[in-house]
C-alpha cells in the first residue's frame, strides 16, 4: 500500500511499486529453469548399446564419471586430471545424497580403461558402481512390437 504525501489527490507516492520488478524476476527464474537442464557440461561421447531397457538414472543427483576414447576423465561434467580423479569423485560423493558412481564410457574406450576405473573405485572403497549405456534400437523395437 502507498499513501499520498501531497495535499491534493493524485500527489507524489512515497512507496516504490515492486510489481514490475517481481514480474521480471519471475520471468528470469522461469527462463533459467527451462534452460538449465538443456546445458550439460562435459565431453561428447557415444555410449555403447545394451539390450537391457532399464531407465537411465537421473545424473543430476548422482556422481557421474565419464571416460572419453582418448582416456580423458570428467567428473560430473568437469574435466579432471588422472591424479585428481579419486579425490574429486570423493568430494562429489560427499556432496550428493546417493553414494553411487555411474560410469559413462565412449564406445571406442578400451575395455581395460573401464575395468581399471572400476578397480580404482573399489580400492577407494566405492562399492556401488553402475554403467550407463544406450538402449539397443533393435531390442527396443522388439519390446515395443510385443515380440
Amino acid at each position: 500500500m502507498s499513501m499520498d504525501v501531497g495535499g491534493a489527490r493524485g500527489g507524489v507516492k512515497s512507496d516504490i511499486n515492486v510489481t514490475p520488478l517481481v514480474d521480471v524476476m519471475l520471468v528470469l527464474l522461469i527462463i533459467t529453469m527451462l534452460i538449465a537442464p538443456l546445458v550439460q557440461a562435459g565431453a561428447n561421447v557415444t555410449l555403447p548399446q545394451a539390450r537391457n531397457l532399464q531407465a537411465k538414472p537421473d545424473t543430476q543427483t548422482q556422481t557421474t564419471v565419464l571416460i572419453t576414447a582418448g582416456r580423458e576423465f570428467y567428473v560430473d561434467g568437469q574435466p579432471v586430471s588422472d591424479a585428481q580423479l579419486l579425490s574429486r569423485i570423493m568430494e562429489s560423493l560427499d556432496a550428493k545424497p546417493e553414494h553411487i558412481v555411474y560410469l559413462k564410457a565412449d564406445r571406442q574406450t578400451p575395455y581395460a580403461a573401464v575395468m581399471e576405473m572400476m578397480d580404482r573405485l573399489r580400492e577407494a572403497e566405492i562399492e556401488e558402481v553402475g554403467l550407463i549405456t544406450e538402449p539397443d534400437p533393435e531390442a527396443q523395437r522388439q519390446t515395443e512390437g510385443g515380440e
